[in-house]
């Protein structure tokens, strides 16, 4: 290891050579911004020959070389967008931009930014230099990241003077026409309205906000050990807002894992309607999902278009690695959660911790215990803003217009609303 100033960079280099990479990769990703490309291409070409990415190998040895080419540094950067790193390509293709002022530059900057949610930013530098933008994609990317960081005029009134999208852009205009149309439907009050924005980037309907931590979490849940409780409250908020949009199915189609098995017998019951297996095409039924990341992939892909008066209810959403397809209605936005019904740990009154086994009990028998349970909100940590139901009944009743009209389109992004999240 080279001697060096920066101590992020120093406790990068040592715990790679100690054997920890990930964590090396981590406390790099973090320092970034404040390091020179030059600074922190040789440990990436360590990191990238110990993980077997030849391509960032090479390009990281070039700039670690001649760290003022602004050929070499955009090659750099590239290879850290492709290979998951994005992080690591911001202050690499700043520099290059700098140094080069080329469109490619741009164009793979603001991508670079995109990936990391850093929209704000992305909007930023590509208004900076909109001498170098094209309407597509540069524009139409000002205008994207625009709505993500929050900015509802500049995206519509840059996304209004876009030209006509070449057919390859087509479905991305597309979808982002629906969320600026949404958006004024929903009319978000500010960046901590979860509710509102949520609506408009996905077309969902989010029934609960978390009770706690909300000046960091803004209404998420981090990590969550579910319960039979909140899965009720979730079924009962999901009956409000089917009598606030007028939507009635007549039936519910159960998923094949056994938590959406669990779940949709729930709901049946709560509900009363009759449920059997899932069938793609089914008119008028909900569909319940107790969290697609538990689905098969093929499924909730096919899951993007709906059947007509098809509802898709999923309990708990991961808002940090959003499903193939967006839920029409979610209980609960999360990043890690445990099934009430998985194994889990708990702690005795002495605060002493236990292991508690899965829950091997029938798909019914634990449906019963969920449809007999009380659906009481949490009151939470009292620091978080009161989540009544008639506040739900009321949003979903003035945005029922907009609601189940369009495909159920993957938002990758947590949009203008921040919360904390595991690294």
């Amino acid at each position: 290891m080279t001697e060096m100033t920066h101590p992020e960079l120093s406790t990068a280099w040592e715990l790679f050579d100690s054997g920890d990479p990930r964590g090396a990769m981590r406390t790099l990703r973090f320092a970034a911004d404040s390091l020179a490309p030059g600074e922190m291409a040789p440990l990436v070409g360590k990191l990238a020959q110990s993980a077997g990415f030849d391509d960032l190998e090479k390009s990281a040895a070039k700039v670690a070389a001649t760290p003022e080419d602004a050929v070499a540094l955009y090659a750099f950067g590239y290879d850290c967008v492709e290979r998951g790193v994005p992080a690591l390509a911001v202050p690499v293709l700043r520099e290059s931009l700098r140094l080069s002022g080329a469109h490619r530059v741009l164009a793979e900057l603001a991508v670079a930014l995109e990936d990391e949610e850093r929209h704000a930013e992305a909007a930023d530098v590509l208004a900076e230099h909109d001498a170098l933008a094209q309407d597509w994609p540069d524009r139409y990317l000002l205008a994207y990241n625009a709505v993500m960081a929050g900015r509802l005029d500049q995206a519509g009134r840059v996304f209004a003077a876009l030209g006509a999208a070449p057919e390859q852009w087509r479905a991305a205009a597309g979808r982002l026409a629906r969320i600026l149309a949404r958006a004024e439907l929903a009319a978000p009050r500010d960046r901590e309205d979860l509710r509102g924005w949520h609506f408009a980037l996905t077309g969902g309907l989010l029934t609960t906000r978390s009770p706690y931590g909300f000046a960091s979490m803004t209404g998420r849940w981090a990590y969550l050990q579910d319960s039979v409780e909140l899965c009720r409250l979730g079924l009962e908020r999901l009956r409000v807002v089917l009598a606030a949009s007028g939507h009635a199915p007549v039936s519910v189609g159960l998923l094949p894992d056994r938590g959406s098995q669990v779940l949709g017998l729930a709901a049946a019951s709560v509900l009363g309607l009759p449920a059997a297996p899932y069938r793609p095409g089914t008119p008028d039924v909900l569909v319940v999902a107790y969290d697609l990341a538990d689905c098969e992939r093929k499924l909730v892909a096919a899951l993007r278009e709906r059947a007509p008066g098809e509802v898709l209810f999923e309990h708990a959403t991961c808002w940090t690695d959003p499903p193939g397809a967006a839920a029409d209605v979610s209980t609960l936005l999360v990043q890690t959660v445990v099934a009430p019904w998985a194994a889990r740990m708990r702690f005795s009154a002495g605060g002493e911790a236990e292991d508690v086994p899965a829950d091997a009990r029938p798909p019914e028998e634990v449906a019963a215990e969920i449809a007999a349970a009380s659906p009481v909100a949490d009151e939470g940590d009292g620091d978080s803003p009161p989540d009544p139901v008639d506040g739900l009944a009321a949003f979903a009743a003035g945005v029922r217009e907009a609601w189940l009209t369009a495909p159920r389109d993957r938002v990758r992004t947590a949009g203008p609303v921040r919360s904390g999240r595991f690294a």
